[in-house]
Formats: C-alpha cells, structure tokens, sequence
C-alpha cells in the first residue's frame, strides 16, 4: 500500500474539521442537517468512509478504478473521449472518463518529489580528493608551525640558563674534547677516516640519497607496508647516526679512546 504523504494527511484532517465545525454551526443555527457538500465522502455501498484521505483523491481513485473495471469487461474508451477536470485549491479532480494527462504507471498522479524525501535522491555528500594546492593549505600550516617553534625557544633561553662552562684555557684543554651532541657522529667519522671522507663524502652521499628517494618511491599509499622502500632508508640513515652519536657521547674517555662507561665512568656533558 503506498504510503499517503504527512502534509495531505493534514490537509485532510483541517477539511473533515472546517466541514464538522459548520455542520455543527449550521444545526445550532436551524436546527437542521448540514448541507450536503459537508458531508463525508461514501464508498460504493454508501457507507461513509471514516478516512482523511481528501475527496480529490478519492474522486481521482474512483475514477481510475471505474476506467480499469471497464478495460477488464472489454469496453473501450470512447474515441477522443476527454477527462472532465474542475480546478480545486489543492489539485485537480478528475471526473470519471479518460485518465489525467501526465498520469503515471497505475493511473497515480502524484508527483515524485511529494512522496520522496529530498535526502534520498540528492547527493549532499562532498566527495574527498587526494590533492591540495600548496598554498594556502601547506605553507599556512607549516608557517604557524615555525612560529610555534621559535616562541617556545625563545621562552625556554629566557627561563633556563644555557649549561655553559667557566671561560676557556688555552693552557689547558679539556681532555677529552667533544663537540656538541648533534656533531659527534661526524667527529666519530672523523676517527676511522680521512677527513675528506668522513666530513664530505659521507655526509654528501647520504643527503644525495635521501634526496632522490621521492623520485624512487613514488607510492601514494601511507600504509607502511606498501612504503618498504622508504622506511627502509630512513630507518638505516637514523641507525647509523644514531649509533654514531650514542658511541661518541657515551663511549669515548680521555684522548676520545674507546672505553666502557660503567666501568671507567661517563665522559659527557651536554
């Protein structure tokens, strides 16, 4: 059974009230029965119809019935028989005859977007893209991101005091003499290399390299699975330095010779 709209439902039940208010007004009045335009519609037995369906579209279904019953029987519309149709407020009634032009499958007439929610044929979803422009979207998020490091450094130098030492000595030199953290993988290098190797051919090597991966690895997936290229060369590129620097940091005693630091101590200052 097809679903009857909310908004006729309504429209129904004002009518079969306005219609109850005047019969009641017009037998309070002279004392006699309301007019016959009030009163409820009937069905073929001349029961009335206890419905708020409205009585165009009960005049409307008797006639698409009555034009299917005389299908069945084998008569024939008349030829160029018309649809007799009066003008309401709310929609045309069509009187018995041809059905309404424009009806559809059935002899329904009503219209699609009456019956149908809006939210189940329009696509209101925005579909999302794997593309952004540059600008505004990257550099804005990064420029606050940079804005957001340098306050924090500069409320951290204010607050906390620097770890600096006594002034220098040039006659006498700390022993063992390391750089800051951050360099002591290069100076690390610097023990098993020439300097030509370990502060330029090294390094510039394994810049270059990381360089090129993007145009290597051009795989648009972030799952790590499908990336083993890359995670794979970063992963190397962080061990070596980190294992350098733990070495430099931790491992070298005096005349930064190799030494253990639970047995010798600790040779390290930030």
């Amino acid at each position: 059974m097809t679903e009857i709209p909310d908004h006729l439902l309504k429209r129904a039940q004002e009518a079969k009230d306005k219609a109850a208010a005047k019969k009641a007004a017009a037998a309070d009045d002279s004392g006699a029965d309301a007019p016959a335009g009030g009163s409820e519609p009937s069905d073929s037995s001349g029961s009335s119809v206890d419905s708020r369906i409205p009585a165009h579209l009960l005049a409307r279904s008797k006639s698409a019935k009555a034009k299917k019953s005389g299908a069945d029987a084998g008569g024939d519309a008349p030829a160029g028989g018309t649809a007799t149709v009066t003008k309401t407020a709310d929609a045309p009634v069509v009187s018995a005859g041809a059905l309404p032009t424009g009806a559809g499958p059935g002899g329904h007439t009503q219209r699609l977007l009456t019956t149908v929610k809006s939210g189940s044929i329009q696509d209101v979803k925005s579909k999302p893209v794997d593309k952004v422009h540059v600008w505004p979207h990257l550099l804005v998020v990064e420029f606050v991101a940079a804005l957001a490091c340098t306050a924090f450094v500069f409320v951290f130098s204010w607050l906390v005091n620097a770890p600096l030492l006594e002034l220098a000595n040039f006659n006498q030199t700390p022993n063992p003499s390391k750089a800051p953290w951050y360099f002591l993988g290069l100076q690390e290098l610097l023990t098993m290399f020439h300097p030509m190797v370990a502060g330029v051919t090294i390094p510039g090597m394994g810049i270059f390299i990381l360089i090129l991966a993007p145009y290597i690895d051009k795989n648009p997936s972030n799952k790590p699975e499908d990336r083993k290229f890359a995670i794979s060369l970063m992963t190397v590129h962080l061990m070596f330095w980190a294992v350098l620097v733990i070495i430099g940091s931790f491992f070298r005693g005096p005349g930064f010779n190799f030494t253990l630091p639970w047995v010798d101590g600790l040779f390290f200052e930030l």
